[in-house]
């Protein structure tokens, strides 16, 4: 069922069209996501979806009898009234049932069944009681409270006001409130900001199961991968739909850029060939009608446009002045935190040259202190560390406090690297989209997304062989964390950052070190690695804790344990395979691309030799598209058959 249809939606500033002829249409149960660049507009189309604000054109269509939810990014819950308070507040409605509910109890012990409203009363209370029942009235609590324990809320926070929490949990909170208010469709703005790794998961879950519709912006594409089933994307003003999650969506947009220049190159060979027909043949006698033929052809020939591509991305580059030695950093049994109160320990690292090291762990257990620590900023509660030799530190802060809001973008950079030309300043600037005018700009009127690409260039102009990181993605869309990870993985240096986007981690770190308050874990792999490892861990103490007998037989429990680590084994090198084979499908698809490109070059349509060479590489990539297809499908049912009995 359609609860919502966005129609010719448009919004202008002035001259300039920040979008025009959006069309969206929300179904009950859809899993949407709406990507695009920062500054897009995707915050403005989620507020006119929502009814915040009126389109400049267009309708928004919706059924009166559904409800809506709308979380802007970073809002806070903040008034007097308690945690438990501000969730019971989701359930009003179910509380007033539940009130009138007991004063019917009353008024049935208080009347005699020959009453003639007897009848009356109890078909009354008998309704309300399946209605209560129906909104979850005798389980309401108990959803409140697994909500807030999968927000990182335990019971101590329950009588807290609200006002006296941090902005984070603030954040979190009016979160977990909307959740709990179960809207038919619920529109979310970057809900993943503020939240840890642990969270994230917990919520994926969660919204996997929503019993609505979601809409859903959002820059962190794992969340996106598992969470949403289709994607909208916001690209030069225009809406373009596309079926499957983020990954599926990367695909479908490479193939459909793909095919427009199939078809845009096609036409334009026709074209020159109709051309060159004319310009030859117009003036000839005998060939003049032929020749105005071919030309009202080309008159009325609807002229496809170029494909326009990707949209301008930045050029991140992080040199190294001089590499460091073997050994960067040391530390020995550290503790971090606050006024001699320690949150971890005991905290032993041993970073070495060109390590990139994901430093992961729940929100407030000292990650960004740990960082500040390393640099110098602020002493460690205990143990000693060690730098290696010609080791220098370039260090990201997530805040950008370091950054002047007084001065220009330009000014922040060249009065770093005074004796830098300012032909040089403004090239680094522009590799990060910053040209012309905007180096004038002052950092105090940038956004989040701006900032965060100024403190980057500051970072490149330094050329430091050690990036110390805190949260490095933060403010970046999508595109822009991508290009930073090509940076980041070219870096030569040693890298070692907070962040909470686990698909960089899994793209850029080699090593993760969770932090807990019991010190420091190293795993030596990327993220999926490190969960694959934490779930065996998970599994080895479930057995440890069985006490009974019939809970415990260690040759059982070791037997089931090494059953489930050989099928995890099968499992790993099922799903190489099927990566292994999806890369050669990239290839010989893009081979098979390149191949029909040739055959339609001009300088070969006149050739049947050329054009019968190409034709036979066409007709052998083919088949090994076809044999590796077969391949993969074989593979993938493998896969899919071991992951359900895992």
């Amino acid at each position: 069922m359609i609860l919502l249809q966005a129609s010719q939606i448009a919004r202008q500033f002035g001259a300039d069209t920040l979008f025009e002829n959006i069309q969206l249409e929300i179904s009950s149960q859809a899993r949407i996501g709406l990507v695009g660049r920062n500054g897009a507009g995707k915050s403005t189309l989620l507020k006119i979806i929502a009814g915040i604000e009126s389109p400049d054109k267009g309708t928004i269509s919706k059924n009166k009898s559904i409800s809506l939810g709308y979380l802007a990014q970073d809002t806070g819950l903040d008034s007097e009234k308690t945690v438990w308070q501000e969730m019971l507040e989701a359930f009003s409605e179910v509380r007033q049932m539940e009130k009138r509910m007991h004063e019917l109890e009353e008024q049935i012990s208080q009347i005699s069944p020959e009453d003639k409203d007897y009848e009356t009363i109890l078909t009354q209370y008998d309704r309300l009681q399946q209605d209560f029942a129906e909104k979850n009235g005798y389980g309401y609590e108990n959803e409140i409270r697994s909500v807030l324990h999968g927000f990182q809320f335990d019971e101590s926070f329950y009588d807290k006001p609200t006002q006296t929490l941090s902005g984070g949990q603030k954040t979190r909170l009016a979160l977990a409130k909307m959740l709990l208010q179960s809207p038919d469709i619920l529109i979310l703005d970057e809900p993943t900001n503020h939240l840890d790794i642990e969270t994230l998961s917990w919520l994926e879950g969660y919204l996997q199961n929503y019993r609505g519709a979601l809409l859903i912006v959002s820059h962190d594409r794992y969340f996106l991968d598992k969470v949403v089933t289709e994607i909208y994307e916001i690209s030069r003003s225009k809406m373009q739909h596309y079926k499957g999650n983020y990954s599926r969506y990367l695909e479908l947009k490479s193939q459909q850029l793909a095919s427009e220049w199939k078809a845009y190159e096609k036409q334009q060979a026709e074209i020159s060939k109709l051309e060159d027909f004319v310009a030859k043949n117009i003036v000839r006698a005998s060939t003049t009608k032929r020749a105005q033929s071919r030309r009202k052809q080309l008159e009325k020939m609807e002229r496809i446009e170029r494909p326009q591509g990707q949209e301008k991305s930045p050029n991140f580059l992080f040199r190294v002045a001089k590499a460091s030695g073997n050994i960067v950093f040391q530390l020995e049994d550290g503790a971090i935190g606050y006024d001699d109160t320690v949150v971890s320990e005991p905290i032993n690292l041993d970073v070495k040259y060109q390590d990139a090291i994901a430093l992961v762990g729940p929100n407030g257990i000292g990650k960004s202190t740990l960082l500040k620590s390393m640099i110098g900023e602020i002493p460690f509660i205990k143990g000693e560390k060690h730098y290696g030799t010609n080791v220098t530190i370039g260090y990201y802060d997530q805040g950008q406090e370091d950054l002047n809001q007084n001065k220009t973008i330009l000014e922040e950079l060249w009065d770093e690297h005074p004796t830098t030309p300012e032909v040089d300043i403004r090239r680094t600037l522009g590799s990060f989209l910053f040209s012309g005018d905007d180096v004038d700009k002052p950092i105090a009127l940038l956004s989040g997304g701006e900032k965060a690409r100024v403190a980057l260039a500051k970072l490149a102009m330094e050329q430091k062989n050690f990036l110390v990181l805190d949260e490095p993605t933060n403010h970046l869309d999508i595109d822009n964390k991508e290009v930073l990870e090509n940076a980041l993985i070219d870096y030569e240096g040693t890298l070692f950052f907070v962040s909470h986007d686990r698909y960089f981690i899994n793209r850029t770190a080699t090593k993760v070190i969770e932090l807990s308050p019991e010190g420091s874990r190293l795993y030596l792999g990327d993220y999926d690695y490190y969960l694959e490892k934490k779930q065996e861990e998970a599994q080895l103490a479930a057995y440890e804790k069985a006490d009974t007998p019939q809970e415990k037989t260690v040759s059982a429990g070791k037997k089931s344990f090494e059953q489930t680590k050989e099928q995890q084994k099968q499992l790993r090198k099922l799903q190489r395979k099927v990566t292994q084979i999806e890369e050669e499908l990239t290839t010989v698809e893009e081979k098979i691309s390149q191949t029909e490109k040739e055959m339609t070059a001009p300088e070969n349509l006149d050739d049947p030799i050329k054009l019968n060479e190409l034709d036979q590489t066409l007709q052998a990539s083919k088949k090994q598209q076809e044999d590796l297809t077969e391949q993969w499908e074989n593979l993938s049912l493998q896969l899919e058959d071991l992951e359900a009995n895992s």
